[in-house]
Formats: C-alpha cells, structure tokens, sequence
C-alpha cells in the first residue's frame, strides 16, 4: 500500500482526469482527503452518478402536482424532500397540505398502502441499477397483496449510456472509476465495450480509501488501454447478479430517459412494462428540465465540465441550507461534498 501512495503522490507524468461516477465514491472521496494526498497532475472529477441529482424539474413537478391531488399521497425518500422543481420541492408541498410521506425502505409503502386502501400511494422511484431491483420486489408484492392502490413514478436510469454521453460529448476523461454498487447487480463485463470503444480504462472500486487509492494507482498505469479491471472481487463478479437483472427484466423495460443538464439519452432508463403500466403515475413525458434558479450550473458539475468551485453560486447563494441546485441537496452531491469537505 505504502507504494501505491507514493506512486500517486509523486507521479509527474501527463495530467490526468479520472472521472467517479457514483456518488459515494464522491462522498468518499471528499470526506477521505484523497485528492489532497495525490499528485495534483491526477485531477479527479465527479459525474453523473447522484441519482437525485440527475433528475429533472419535470419529474419534481409531476410528484408535487400528485402530492396535491385529493386521495394521493407521495412516499419518498428523504433526499429527495428539499429538491425543488421549476417552483416547488416536495417540502413546499406539504406545507402547503399536501400528502408527503417520508420512508426509509420502498417495501414500507406495502404497510401504508395496505392500512389505507381507499388512497393511492405514489413512490418516487429514482435509481439505477443497484436500486431497480428493489422496485421489482415491491412490485411483486403488490400483486401477491392484490394493492392495487400503489403506483410508482419512475426516474430510473442505466449507467452504460450516459458514461458513453460523457465520453462522447464532454470527452477529455481518462479512466473511469467505475460504481461498485451498481457492478455488484450489473458485473463488470458492463463496461468493457465502453473501455473498449473509447480506449479509456475502467477500475470497479470498492469505498474505503485504500481501496480507492488502489483502483486509481491501477487507472494511471492503464492509462490509453481500453481495459477493464474488477478490484472489488468481495462482491462484484464478471457477470454480476443475474438473479436480480431477470427480476427487474419482469417488470421493466429499456427506454430514453432524460438527465438534468444532458436532455433525453437513448436507452439509458427503463421504465415499467406494458402489462404492468397501471402501476404507473404518469413517468411518461418527464423531460424538462428547467432550474429554479437561472445562474445555477448543476447540469455542468454533473459532466465533469466543470467543477463545482466555477459555478457563480457555489458557496454564495448556494450552500446545504439555502441550496440552489440538487447538487447541493443530496449527500451524494458533489456540490454538497465539495461544500462540507472543503474539497478544491
């Protein structure tokens, strides 16, 4: 280990920008200090790996638009509360009198859905793929249950194609600390053709720092090699758990989906499929993406275009309690973990 850190420390050779894609590698990062014990020739970049974060005003608006109706009710995650859409969070909305529920678990919706049949329960259902899984479980359990008064308002999104958007669009990374939650359910067989068709190593990481350190000594060694390396064998395989991508192929199908700052990217969602469509709240059509406040650049930070520090607002007008952007709502949001990290 002791080499891999004076590897990191002293490397002097071509800048790199290695891009974390998922948002707890961002927190980890951040809290750790590691971009302060690298060589500032290796700059590492957060991207489009905060599931709040990526979603657009739309969907914010279409859950406060339910929230409000007479016999609905949303039920969410906590992070999501203080996003706001084009005028309004979650948050807004129940102070306003709209049914909002906070859980902890998608499966508490079985309980409340099942001890007030006469309303409808909507869940915010934003993830990727590690999460997707679990909607499929809830799913099933409604039908087993016979609740036919849960729906689900879906803004779930693939990893694969938006690394392809970036690399595609925004380009200049080169390697990719690839997500290990979401391998754990994908493999990492995933991003080989990525690797492959943009000659960019990937590095599936676990979250502790040295671990982190280890995938990124790996990444500036494969540099220019289109390469992937699984250094989180623990519990990521080649194929990953194929019991939980069927699960998730029963209920779901591919589609578009729109990310904040990217617009609508082919295939890079999915969404619930026909013969299970009357679970749906209405997902379809979810695609503006119009911010509360016209200076903030969350879609920016989120490509790695530029980093948090540029953005006229950060540490200004934007901080965890006034936040202006959904980078700065989530915990996983880089602008939030840059914020309370003092990350540079």
């Amino acid at each position: 280990m002791l080499k891999v850190q004076e590897f990191l420390k002293q490397y002097d050779g071509e800048p790199m920008r290695i891009m974390e894609v998922c948002g707890t590698h961002t927190a980890a990062i951040s809290h750790s200090g590691i971009p302060s014990v690298i060589s500032p020739k290796i700059r590492l970049i957060s991207g489009p790996g905060c599931p709040v974060c990526v979603t657009v005003t739309s969907y914010i608006d279409r859950l406060v638009s339910l929230s409000m109706e007479p016999g609905c009710a949303v039920v969410s995650f906590g992070d999501l509360l203080r996003v706001k859409g084009s005028a309004r969070s979650l948050n807004d909305a129940r102070a306003l009198g709209g049914q909002v529920r906070m859980v902890y678990s998608p499966m508490d919706v079985l309980k409340l859905a099942a001890a007030e049949p006469e309303k409808t329960f909507v869940f915010a259902a934003v993830g990727f793929e590690t999460t997707a899984p679990v909607y499929a479980l809830l799913l099933g359990e409604a039908v087993r249950a016979g609740l036919e008064n849960i729906r689900l308002l879906t803004s779930l999104k693939t990893m694969p194609p938006v690394i392809d958007w970036v690399c595609a669009h925004q380009g200049g990374i080169d390697g990719f600390l690839a997500p290990g939650h979401v391998s754990v359910i994908t493999g990492s067989d995933l991003f080989e053709p990525l690797a492959r068709k943009y000659s960019i190593p990937f590095a599936v990481s676990g979250f502790e720092p040295e671990q982190i350190l280890i995938s990124l000594y790996a990444l500036v060694r494969l540099r220019g090699r289109g390469v992937v390396k699984n250094l989180y064998p623990s519990v990521v395989t080649a194929r990953g758990n194929v019991q939980a991508q069927r699960l998730v192929s029963r209920y779901f199908e591919p589609c578009g989906a729109a990310w904040r700052g990217m617009g609508v990217i082919p295939n890079s969602g999915i969404r619930l499929r026909p013969e299970f469509a009357r679970f749906d709240a209405g997902s379809a059509e979810l695609t503006q993406d119009r911010g509360f406040h016209s200076a903030c650049r969350c879609g920016q930070v989120l490509t790695g275009a530029i980093s948090p520090h540029e953005c006229p607002l950060f540490g200004r007008a934007c901080a965890p309690q006034t936040p202006q952007g959904a980078c700065m709502v989530s915990t996983e949001g880089s602008c939030y973990q840059y914020y309370v990290n003092r990350r540079d």
